[in-house]
């Protein structure tokens, strides 16, 4: 059976649903589907994760494992971020732009598998990390960060404490030149990580 961390969830039937959510003062619909993270709605870790950061207007930003796009899509339209959206599956990339649309904003879509095909340098990447794929793939996203960030970036993440958070953080320290933690709610820790 497909994961949502796989390229092509095609052995998951499409069951596509729609919904809306409030992010301060503004609301936006989406649609998620089977075989894509959170296909009910907004999941809590995203929601603390845009909550808990505010990016200068006009940042650069890389969405990393986007999924159906809240996190980019929110950015792009509340702090008029430049927006990168990448996902490894083709389902939630396609449920992105289409999101995008929906919601009256510009943002770029690519696939890619991590950080394979992206190119260039960020002011910020955002991500809830796909945790499931294990801590090889999900610390090397943190690592690769790193190399996409421009001098004084940030990246930016969440995780719950029973799947990883204070083994997490301990990798994040000993890569970045600084480890906040801005949120803790309900067992959900963002990690804001600044490049020096």
């Amino acid at each position: 059976m497909s994961h949502y961390f796989t390229p092509d969830p095609s052995d998951v039937a499409s069951r596509p649903k729609r919904f809306s959510f409030r992010i301060g003062d503004a609301a936006y619909e989406m649609e998620s589907d089977a075989g894509v993270f959170s296909k009910q709605g907004l999941d809590f870790g995203s929601r603390l994760l845009i909550e808990s950061i505010k990016l200068p207007q006009g940042s650069k930003v890389l969405d990393l494992g986007c999924g159906y796009g809240p996190i980019g899509i929110v950015l792009s339209k509340r702090d008029r971020a430049d927006a990168t959206l990448v996902d490894i599956n083709r389902r939630a990339l396609e449920l992105a732009r289409k999101n995008a649309k929906t919601n009256d904003v510009s943002v770029r879509t690519a696939l890619s598998d991590g950080f394979a095909d992206v190119e260039g340098l960020f002011d910020h990447i955002v991500t809830n990390p796909p945790i499931r794929a294990g801590k090889k793939v999900v610390y090397a996203w943190f690592a690769q960060a790193k190399d996409h960030l421009v001098s004084g970036g940030t990246f930016s993440l969440v995780v719950r404490k029973d799947q990883g958070a204070p083994s997490a953080q301990k990798e994040l320290e000993s890569l970045y030149h600084r480890v906040d933690v801005v949120a803790k709610k309900s067992g959900y820790f963002v990690f804001h990580c600044t490049k020096d």
